[in-house]
């Protein structure tokens, strides 16, 4: 296929040759994988700028998208990729291989600053999905960071840079500029700005962002920062959100709610239990979705309201494809049993499957399918069995669809239980204030609701 980039694309791959250090805040569906390849090629070969470079990657995306975009254009098929993947001699085999570009998955990121030590013999380095280098305290940024030195260019590439607030941001602007521009360690941030909130004792919990925090960041990393929006540069197709209620059934509600009131639900060899507000979080999700963990790990079926309406969604989807994301593994196995034909997002025969509509239902976890895979020929109807509280993951998920080359609307139904969490996480969602301090805030909500209560009949 012949690329022919658009106007926002050549000025994305002109930066990248301009600035050593960038980073491509694309959102989702602007192209930042073919960008890429496109500015890389050219500095291997034609300004010869680049000896020896390095992709790291989410794991699924390292084993098929950069491949697979090399191989889909015209002027990118000479380029040969190496996967330091697999087993330790498999990617000892990979690093000695004489490619152009080394792919490498995230989690390796420690181990292969260890084997090359001071030897570390890549001048330009790709992290794709920059945002998930964003916790400073991190094995994976600290290796990075070690060898940040011995790096003559650097490309992060991101469609969404701080999903949970400008916190996020140091130790991926660290990357880019080693401390340059947001300072040098992530005390001295948090102090520039930020306020300290709840705390225990020397310890801050929460930081609150000053007022004029935001305008000064983003004018400190905008000479090696980029953010597109798609909608600003793209005609892509409508995207349709639809909440699906889902009632559950009295002897359902009745469990729900003694979980909710005294995060107890008794049972016969092992109780259904949550001793802190997270793990309380937790079993109500599980709980609306119909089935939820033990103590012991078991799997204690509630209801199957949200199979019943799942199995509508399907049927009125008469015949076309369907790309569901569930968030439990019970919740895995229980639609497998109801719909054997549906089948689970494991390998790159599985997306190529999907995209030649091949795979009339394709299950998937949104952290395994979250970045960068090209998703959107082999449908345009999302089903959320069961929602995320990472904001970042939702939007990710649902970008594999509604993006470039998508043809059709995307229809994303969100299948909500009435009365429980799910109402608090599809909230948060619709207000971009989804993370763990929505989840907390609404945990806690419920349980000063009970209080209260238990308070009025004292």
């Amino acid at each position: 296929m012949k690329f022919e980039p658009h106007k926002y694309q050549e000025y994305a791959i002109n930066r990248i040759y301009d600035t050593p250090a960038v980073g491509l805040f694309l959102e989702m569906g602007l192209g930042k994988t073919v960008i890429t390849l496109t500015a890389l090629d050219d500095i291997l070969y034609n300004r010869f700028d680049a000896t020896k470079v390095l992709i790291i990657a989410p794991l699924r995306v390292a084993e098929d998208t950069w491949s697979r975009e090399s191989q889909k254009w015209d002027h990118l098929k000479h380029l040969r990729i190496s996967k330091i993947l697999g087993s330790r001699t498999q990617r000892e085999k990979a690093l000695r291989a004489d490619a152009d570009l080394y792919v490498i998955n995230r989690e390796n990121v420690e181990w292969l600053v260890s084997a090359t030590g001071n030897e570390w013999p890549f001048d330009t380095v790709v992290i794709d999905e920059l945002s998930s280098f964003k916790s400073p305290s991190a094995k994976r940024f600290k290796a990075l960071r070690r060898v940040r030195p011995l790096m003559h260019r650097v490309i992060g590439l991101t469609g969404t840079p701080a999903p949970n607030g400008l916190l996020d941001l140091w130790s991926q602007i660290y990357l880019l500029d080693q401390g340059e521009r947001l300072g040098k360690t992530i005390t001295g941030y948090r102090d520039r700005y930020f306020t300290a909130g709840a705390r225990s004792g020397y310890v801050v919990y929460d930081w609150k962002q000053k007022e004029e925090s935001e305008q000064a960041v983003f004018s400190k990393i905008s000479d090696v920062c980029i953010s597109m929006k798609a909608e600003d540069w793209l005609d892509m197709p409508e995207r349709i959100d639809r909440v699906v209620p889902v009632k559950l059934d009295e002897a359902a509600q009745a469990k729900y709610k003694q979980m909710e009131k005294d995060m107890l639900i008794p049972m016969v060899d092992a109780d259904i239990v949550a001793n802190t507000a997270a793990v309380l979080s937790n079993k109500l999700l599980q709980l609306a979705n119909g089935a939820v963990y033990d103590e012991r790990k078991g799997v204690r079926e509630i209801h199957n309201a949200k199979l019943d309406a799942l199995e509508d969604i399907l049927e009125a989807a008469n015949g076309h494809p369907v790309l569901v994301f569930y968030a439990y593994k019970h919740d895995l196995s229980r639609i497998q049993a109801r719909f054997p034909k549906a089948r689970t997002l494991n390998t790159t025969e599985d997306i190529t499957a999907w995209n030649e509509g091949k795979i009339p239902v394709l299950l998937a976890h949104p952290a395994s399918a979250g970045h960068g895979l090209n998703l959107q020929t082999g449908g345009n109807i999302i089903v959320w069995f069961g929602l995320t509280w990472s904001l970042e993951q939702y939007q990710q998920a649902n970008a594999r669809l509604h993006r470039q080359g998508q043809e059709h609307s995307v229809i994303v139904h969100h299948l909500i239980a009435e009365g429980t969490m799910d109402e608090e996480v599809m909230e948060a969602l619709e207000g971009k204030a989804a993370g763990q301090d929505a989840l907390m805030t609404a945990v806690k909500a419920r349980i000063e609701k009970y209080k209260g209560e238990a308070k009025e009949v004292g």
